[in-house]
């Protein structure tokens, strides 16, 4: 059984006194031999906590389960989803436990939140653990994310557990212990609504006002207000998402967050060469969830949410329904508009530039056409801003089509006190050299599977600061070779 450790993390128990009925009071298991692999020192510091004593004996003991912090209501969160498009009335975390909520000297609460932590209830015949490569990929990419300026959930630890578990082969196994707004989901609200008890879903939509969009409180109708307040959050990440080329591979409701964070980072990956089909998770067989179905899935998504919220919306159900439908159908014009200004700033231009939108789109038709790596092209049209166009016109298979386009885009950036090397500047901070591509990440978990977690620190030093281009880190610019091969593919690792 595992035991209580002293004041290392203070932890409140807020989800679990103010949400009894959406969790099951559950320890963690406690591990063999657990050896830090990870310990995320800025966030650490970002959190008020001191990194060295979360790599000290103690600190691994609960970042790996074998402690609990005093005080601290560890559960098992309930939720239900759709899991491409198939509805499961009862899911649940199967392999992590909420140890509790901590609050930085920034007033935030965040959730500590252990991955891998053994079976549960809502185990549904799985092992509860997790192995070394998923958990790492999850740091590395969330690291990422949060560097590019995306919402995201991050890894606090990675903590070996010093056991093996069982999944094509025999792998070394890890507990990730991450930090997250809250883990709050689509599926969360939809498992409260199938319950048969209004005043439960009530007083999880209450919660999430309070925790998220305590804007919604004082609006005229709070719960239409909430669902307005996630359908922007939601909006604005996965325009985020695009502008990047970051694929979550799994947008299933139950991994969906009220808080607007990128969560449940599994078979997630970065496109290289621009293609709106492009899929790297196993499991999505039939391409759901590619690049660019992403912003439509997710209204899908959202609009599985309103179905639990309709009766707090209003008693009516025909009134509630017309109501929250021009919420709904707002998703696009949120998107289009997010997209719209990141686009603008790549490209340059005014958040608000008329030609804008239109000029990206055309672009990444071109680079579609042209098989032209995302994150290469809009870097080198900084560049061609500077008064270089060969880095761009070397990417376009058809030099030409890039020149037409190019010389639109240069009419769009004409205008009285504009001044060149400022935007190209500009464009810099807003174009990424380094994303984690795919080819890096797997070297690096290989790597770090066999017990060398050299390439896994290196990587992640080289994501954390992705717009500042430095001399020998050109191998991380580049795209995956040829004979990395097309068929890539990422797993979730249960």
């Amino acid at each position: 059984m595992s035991t209580t450790a002293g004041p290392l993390l203070a932890l409140d128990d807020e989800f679990a006194r103010e949400l009894e009925g959406l969790y099951v009071p559950w320890r963690p298991e406690p591990v063999r031999a657990p050896r830090p692999l990870v310990v995320n020192a800025p966030l650490a510091r970002e959190l008020g906590l001191d990194p060295d004593a979360l790599a000290g004996p103690d600190g691994v003991a609960v970042l790996a389960g074998n402690a609990v912090p005093d005080g601290a209501r560890p559960v098992a969160q309930a939720y239900a989803g759709h899991q491409f498009g198939g509805w499961v009335p009862r899911l649940g975390d199967g392999r992590a436990v909420l140890l509790g909520e901590l609050v930085g000297p920034d007033g935030r609460r965040r959730d500590v939140h252990l991955k891998g932590a053994g079976r549960t209830p809502f185990a549904r015949g799985g092992d509860g653990r997790a192995a070394v490569g998923p958990m790492l990929r999850e740091h590395v990419v969330s690291e990422a994310l949060h560097a590019l300026g995306v919402p995201t959930t991050r890894a606090l630890a990675v903590v070996a557990t010093g056991e093996p578990v069982y999944r094509e082969t025999k792998l070394p196994g890890a507990v990730l212990a991450r930090v997250a707004a809250s883990h709050l989901r689509v599926g969360t609200f939809q498992y409260a609504g199938v319950q048969g008890d209004p005043a439960l879903v009530r007083r999880l939509a209450d919660y999430a006002i309070a925790r998220h969009h305590p804007q919604a409180a004082d609006a005229d109708q709070p719960y239409l207000a909430l669902f307005e307040a996630v359908v922007e959050a939601q909006a604005a990440l996965v325009a985020r998402w695009m502008h990047v080329g970051f694929v979550h591979g799994v947008l299933n409701t139950d991994n969906v967050a009220i808080s607007g964070e990128t969560i449940d980072l599994g078979p997630c990956a970065f496109m290289d060469a621009v293609d709106p089909e492009t899929v790297f998770s196993s499991i999505d067989h039939g391409g759901r969830y590619a690049w660019g179905r992403q912003p439509l899935v997710v209204q899908w998504d959202l609009a599985q949410l309103a179905t639990p919220l309709l009766p707090l919306i209003a008693p009516d159900a025909q009134d509630a329904v017309a109501a929250a439908t021009p919420v709904l159908e707002s998703f696009v014009a949120r998107y289009d508009r997010h997209w719209a200004r990141g686009i603008c700033a790549k490209l340059g231009m005014p958040e608000d530039a008329p030609d804008g939108a239109a000029l990206g789109h055309d672009l990444l038709r071109l680079m579609h056409a042209g098989q032209v790596d995302l994150t290469a092209g809009f870097r080198a049209l900084s560049a061609a801003v500077r008064g270089d166009d060969a880095p761009a016109r070397a990417l376009f298979a058809d030099p030409a089509a890039f020149d037409a386009w190019a010389e639109r885009w240069r009419a769009a950036l004409a205008g009285p006190g504009r001044d060149p090397q400022a935007t190209a500047a500009a464009m810099d901070r807003t174009n990424p050299v380094y994303v984690p591509r795919n080819h890096l990440v797997e070297e690096a978990l290989t790597a770090a599977t066999d017990g060398d977690l050299g390439p896994v620190e290196r990587l992640v030093d080289v994501v954390r600061r992705p717009f500042e281009e430095r001399p020998g880190l050109e191998a991380y610019a580049q795209p995956a070779p040829a004979t990395f091969g097309a068929g890539f593919q990422t797993f979730c690792g249960t």
